[in-house]
C-alpha cells in the first residue's frame, strides 16, 4: 500500500477509535497521559510499517496490541521508580486477558466521568474531555478556549497527574453519584460547545470545529446513556442551535439575530433530529436544565409552522429554568421573553432586580437586551446608554456593528 492510504485509515481510525483505546489503557492503570504516549507510538508504528505489511483486519486491536506492550515496556523500564510496584500491579492486569477475538470493551464513558470528577478543576474537565476522548492536541484547545498553549498544556497535565495521584476511579458511578456526576460530564460537554459558538461568524476553523466536536461527544453520550434524559436533552439543544448556525448572517456577513433570521434557512433535518431527541427525553421520568433549554429552542422553532415563536410557553419555560438555577443569565432571558407576553415595563422591573448583581456590569446580553426594552419603551436616552454599554463589551465586529445600527436608528 502507498502512504496515502494507510494515513486516510489511521485518520478514521483515530477519529472513530482514539477515545475508546484511550479509556482502556488508561482505565487498568490510571496513567491517562502515559496511555495517550503509548497510543501515540503505536499509530507511528502503524505509519511505519502498514504499507508494507498492510492494513491489519481489526486494526484497533492492532494498535491496541502495540499499545499495551509500549505501555508495559515503559513501566519496565521505570520499575525502580517511586510507586513503582503499584504501577507494576497495575500493569500487570493491563497485560492480562489480550483479545483474542479483538473485541474492545468500550469505556469512553467511565472516561469521561473520571475528567469530570469533583476532584478535577472545573475549568480544566472540557478541555481534558476533549483530549482524551477526541485527541485534541493542546495548542487547539488553547485557541479554542483562548488561553495560551503552554497555559493549557500545564492545565491537562496537572488533571492528568491528579488523576493518577488521588486514585480516581475509572468507571461510571452510582446512583448515588449519577446525578452530581452526570451533570459535570454535560456541563463540560456544553462548555466545549459553547466555546465554538462563541465564532459566530465561522471564521476561525479550530474554534468552528470545537462545535462539531461537542456535538460528537453529545452524540457518544446519549448513546451511552439512552435511558438519561438530560443527556438527550443536551444533544437536542445544541443541534437546535446548531440548525440555525447558517442563518445567524445575512448574504453580506451582517449578523442576524434570532427574532429576524428567516427559518427557511435553518437546517431542517437537524431540528427534526433535535425534536425527536426532545421527545424520547420527556417521556422518560425527570426533568432538568438541558430538558428546558431545549424546549425554549422548540417552541422558537414553532416560528418554521406558524410565522411566530410560542412566546407564551418561552415565558413559561424560563420561569422553570430560573426556578431551577437562579442563574442571572436565564433572568436576562427571562425577560426578554417577559417583553413579548407581559410587555416591557415588566421586563425592565425584571432587569432592574438583577442590577445589584456584580456580574451584570461586564454582561453584554444584559446591556443589549435593556437598550432594546428601554428603546421599546421610548425613553431614547437611557436607551443610548445602555447601547453604547453594550457595544463597549461586544468582541464581534458583526454584532457590534448590528449593535452600532440600533444605536443609530434612536436618533432617527
Amino acid at each position: 500500500m502507498t502512504a496515502q492510504p494507510v494515513h486516510a485509515t489511521a485518520e478514521a481510525v483515530a477519529r472513530r477509535s482514539y477515545g475508546k483505546l484511550v479509556a482502556f489503557l488508561a482505565a487498568r492503570t490510571r496513567d491517562v497521559a502515559g496511555a495517550e504516549d503509548a497510543l501515540a507510538e503505536a499509530f507511528a508504528t502503524a505509519l511505519q510499517s502498514w504499507p508494507a505489511s498492510g492494513v491489519p483486519d481489526n486494526p484497533e486491536a492492532w494498535l491496541l496490541t502495540v499499545a499495551r506492550r509500549k505501555m508495559i515496556d515503559h513501566g519496565r523500564q521505570r520499575r525502580l521508580g517511586e510507586g513503582a510496584a503499584e504501577h507494576l500491579l497495575l500493569l500487570a492486569e493491563l497485560a492480562e486477558g489480550e483479545e483474542s477475538d479483538g473485541h474492545i470493551p468500550d469505556e469512553r464513558l467511565a472516561l469521561m466521568f473520571t475528567c469530570a470528577h469533583p476532584a478535577i478543576d472545573a475549568g480544566v474537565r472540557a478541555p481534558l474531555i476533549l483530549q482524551t476522548i477526541l485527541g485534541f492536541d493542546a495548542a487547539t484547545i488553547a485557541s479554542a478556549f483562548l488561553v495560551s498553549p503552554a497555559t493549557m498544556g500545564q492545565r491537562l497535565v496537572r488533571a492528568k497527574a491528579r488523576i493518577r495521584q488521588a486514585g480516581i476511579p475509572f468507571r461510571v458511578p452510582g446512583q448515588a453519584d449519577l446525578r452530581e456526576r452526570l451533570d459535570a460530564v454535560l456541563e463540560a460537554i456544553y462548555a466545549a460547545y459553547a466555546e465554538g459558538w462563541d465564532d459566530p461568524a465561522g471564521t476561525d476553523a479550530r474554534r468552528r470545529n470545537l462545535a462539531e466536536e461537542a456535538i460528537w461527544l453529545g452524540r457518544l453520550a446519549a448513546a451511552l446513556m439512552p435511558a438519561e434524559p438530560e443527556a438527550l436533552s443536551l444533544l437536542s439543544l445544541m443541534l437546535h442551535a446548531q440548525a440555525r448556525r447558517g442563518a445567524r448572517r445575512d448574504p453580506d456577513g451582517a449578523y442576524v439575530p434570532l427574532a429576524q433570521q428567516e427559518p427557511a434557512r435553518w437546517d431542517a433535518a437537524l431540528i427534526d433530529e433535535a425534536e425527536a431527541l426532545l421527545a424520547r427525553a420527556g417521556a422518560l421520568p425527570g426533568i432538568g436544565r438541558y430538558q428546558l433549554e431545549a424546549a425554549v429552542q422548540s417552541a422558537h422553532v414553532v416560528r418554521r409552522r406558524t410565522g411566530q415563536a410560542d412566546w407564551p410557553a418561552i415565558d413559561r419555560l424560563y420561569e422553570a429554568l430560573w426556578t431551577l438555577t437562579g442563574s442571572p443569565v436565564v433572568a436576562v432571558n427571562r425577560a426578554v421573553a417577559q417583553a413579548e407576553t407581559r410587555g416591557p415595563p415588566v421586563a425592565l422591573a425584571s432587569l432592574d432586580a438583577l442590577a445589584q448583581d456584580a456580574r451584570m456590569a461586564d454582561y453584554q446580553p444584559y446591556w443589549a437586551a435593556r437598550a432594546e426594552l428601554l428603546a421599546r419603551s421610548g425613553d431614547k436616552p437611557a436607551a443610548a446608554a445602555a447601547y453604547e454599554r453594550a457595544i463597549g463589551l461586544e468582541r464581534d465586529e458583526t454584532v457590534r456593528q448590528f449593535l452600532q445600527r440600533r444605536r443609530a436608528q434612536l436618533d432617527t
